[in-house]
């Protein structure tokens, strides 16, 4: 079990209070919800992933932010929960909440059927994947593996009502929503005075995880690109709380660091096609780039290198190196080379 850090206050420039509050959303992995007073209705942001002890860290959190800082409140008062993306570690602790709170829920649209329909979206989300895998040169004992892991996880989770489009027009108490795709295709950035929710869009020390679009629509290195151009725009920005790590104390120096590891990633991929002097799939690529992934991880390497290799491959850069089998084959796995 993981030591989890302690809850924090961060006050914006107009007196609202967010409380960062810490869980356990997978074995030794630290996600953070958020408790916002003094901006409407009490609000919840994210919800953890709902294994483990991840529902009674934030149920815990809850009962602190009265217990140790003295708000009068309680796990009653939450009217509304915000949940700035689609992905099991921030939405999948969402129907034990609900149920104790009645609250109402919001999400973007893009991932408002993660939530409504979720048995649907594991479904169609899972057979994308095993297509994607076909392509990328995955052998099929691993493939299998691979698939069974990323499905093991979501068992757990139930669909939940959504009364409220975290649209880009929408102002909610001041809050402001910033649609950011790429990492997500629903993610959103909340901004609320000075202080910005990143959530997973903008972390303090990784570059968040990238999957190729051609698995889900709306993800994919070029949408998280463009956001991050979007984020980086916004003014008066002076802390970022993201949905893992530290706080964000310069989130323009950080959008521009982020930017260039990418940058240096896409020239890793282009070196090693043009050190192998023959085309490679993305599982061979995955391996020279990541060669000690193990479990779950290599799944995240296979799907991190290959929204670097579509980008590439979008934009004019890398040609399929084995196309007459593409033609004649249902679904070969594809070989790139410099084009």
């Amino acid at each position: 079990m993981a030591v989890l850090p302690p809850i924090e206050r961060f006050t914006t420039h107009h007196g609202a209070r967010f409380y960062r509050i810490p869980v356990e959303a997978f074995p030794n992995f630290i996600a953070y919800c958020y408790v916002l007073l003094d901006a409407g209705v009490p609000t919840l942001i994210d919800a953890g992933s709902g294994l483990g002890s991840s529902t009674d860290h934030l149920l815990a959190g809850i009962a602190a932010v009265h217990d140790d800082f003295g708000e009068s409140f309680a796990l009653g008062d939450i009217r509304r929960i915000l949940i700035t993306h689609g992905h099991i570690d921030h939405f999948g602790g969402l129907a034990a909440i609900h149920e104790r709170t009645g609250a109402e829920v919001a999400i973007h649209p893009l991932d408002r059927r993660v939530l409504t329909n979720y048995d649907e979206r594991v479904v169609v989300a899972t057979k994308d994947l095993r297509v994607y895998l076909e392509r990328a040169g995955v052998k099929p004992e691993l493939r299998g593996h691979l698939l069974d892991m990323y499905g093991i996880a979501k068992k757990h989770v139930r669909s939940v009502p959504v009364s409220i489009a975290l649209d880009e027009d929408l102002e909610l108490d001041g809050m402001r929503f910033i649609h950011a795709p790429g990492h997500c295709p629903g993610q959103v950035c909340i901004q609320l005075d000075d202080v910005l929710i990143t959530a997973d869009h903008i972390l303090s020390r990784i570059t968040p995880h990238q999957a190729p679009e051609s698995i889900t629509h709306y993800t994919g290195l070029g949408h998280y690109l463009e956001s991050l151009e979007k984020v980086g725009r916004l003014q008066g920005v002076a802390l970022g709380l993201g949905g893992h790590e530290q706080p964000i104390h310069d989130l323009y120096g950080r959008i521009e660091t982020i930017r260039a590891s990418h940058l240096r990633k896409l020239e890793r991929v282009l070196d090693v096609i043009r050190m192998a002097g023959a085309p490679l799939t993305i599982s061979d690529i995955s391996k020279q780039m990541y060669p000690d992934r193990h479990g779950y991880d290599i799944l995240l390497a296979l799907e991190e290198v290959g929204a670097h290799i579509e980008y590439l491959y979008q934009h004019g850069m890398l040609a399929i190196g084995n196309l007459e089998e593409v033609e004649r084959e249902d679904n070969p796995a594809l070989l790139y080379g410099l084009a």
